[in-house]
């Protein structure tokens, strides 16, 4: 009977194991397929049927394209400018609701809760918030997609219920030694919820980066591009043609797709180096901040 349920509990494993690796391959090879078709000839690229396994010779022609592009360059400054800033006030305004929702002693606490998780389910739609933002002065600028954003409700509730499970002891005693609001929040509960802080900054900033919606109905002007929307045109409207240069018309097609490829991967790459070094943070954090 043992000796049964042991060998039922290996193939068990086998199948599961199975299942796993099949599901990391399908994960996997879409992200493998565009490094090596930004690294492969143009012209082989082109010709090529089937499962892409390995780089099909190799250049880096494509790369040179992009990164020779006003465009890109162009992209990736407006969008830093966006993360960077639209990350600290995030972080900032996020803050300061989880903290006051979270106390105990605030009037109309639930009512407050209330009105801003019904925001999660009723919005005023994107005309209301065009008008809105073109009244206040921002259309066309980078401001658009950083302060009408401010503040996510669903980061807000994670980080309120993960400061709702800091001792309440710990504000009590800073009270008597004097401290004030603004004490209390950045120096007591903020350094003690590091965890949820990394994983609000990894959700914003990922947000903050992927952005493109927004910027397209906001700005206008090509400099104030973000990367996505630049990555967006080349994919969609095939623009390559500025950045093969040079080239004939049938080198321009071939070289455009090796472009496209390779301007997923500049896009795509600083996210992919910043995430191991959130990572750890990020379970801890998450289960900090939904469960109490």
């Amino acid at each position: 009977m043992k000796q049964e349920s042991g060998v039922l509990d290996k193939l068990f494993d086998v199948v599961i194991y199975g299942i796993l690796i099949g599901l990391v391959i399908v994960t996997l090879y879409p992200l493998l397929y565009v490094i090596f078709a930004s690294v492969s000839d143009a012209g082989a690229l082109i010709a090529f049927k089937g499962i892409l396994w390995r780089p099909l010779g190799f250049s880096l022609e494509a790369y040179r394209s992009v990164l020779d592009n006003p465009g890109i360059l162009a992209g990736y400054r407006n969008t830093l400018f966006i993360v960077v800033f639209g990350v600290t006030l995030n972080l900032f305004m996020t803050s300061l609701g989880a903290y006051v929702l979270s106390r105990k002693n605030v009037m109309w606490n639930k009512v407050f809760m209330f009105m801003i998780v019904f925001t999660m389910f009723f919005h005023g739609g994107l005309v209301p918030m065009y008008l809105i933002v073109k009244n206040v002065g921002l259309l066309d600028s980078l401001w658009a997609t950083i302060i009408p954003f401010s503040m996510s409700t669903f980061n807000l509730i994670i980080m309120r219920t993960a400061f709702m499970g800091i001792p309440d002891g710990l504000e009590e005693s800073a009270k008597i030694d004097g401290a004030n609001h603004f004490t209390i929040l950045f120096r007591i509960i903020l350094p003690l919820s590091m965890p949820v802080i990394a994983v609000m900054v990894l959700y914003y900033a990922v947000d903050k980066w992927n952005g493109w919606f927004y910027a397209s109905v906001f700005i206008k002007s090509r400099e104030l591009f973000p990367l996505q929307l630049v990555l967006r045109e080349i994919l969609i409207s095939n623009s390559t043609d500025s950045m093969s240069t040079g080239a004939s018309a049938a080198d321009r097609h071939q070289i455009g797709e090796t472009i496209k490829y390779a301007t997923i991967v500049v896009a795509t790459l600083p996210v992919l180096c910043i995430y191991p070094f959130v990572q750890r943070y990020f379970v801890k954090g998450v289960m900090v901040g939904s469960l109490k």
